[in-house]
């Protein structure tokens, strides 16, 4: 008998809610590395440290909510 495989990865929902506009270049290309580039686009991504720490660098342009 063969088991399935449990999904045990979690992720993240994140909207661009900001302008890039007059940001700092990291912030830009932190938008673009998310997979944003303009408001209202929203991206779900994987929950790990590095799709975190990404978010962190532009929290104050996105909102980013768990599934």
């Amino acid at each position: 008998m063969i088991k399935k495989k449990e999904n045990l990865e979690a992720f993240i929902r994140v909207t661009q809610v900001g302008s890039a506009i007059r940001r700092q270049e990291r912030q830009f290309l932190c938008l673009k590395a998310l997979g944003l580039g303009r408001i209202g686009k929203t991206v779900r991504l994987l929950d790990t440290p590095a799709c975190r720490g990404l978010v962190r660098c532009v929290q104050h342009l996105v909102k980013m909510e768990a599934e």
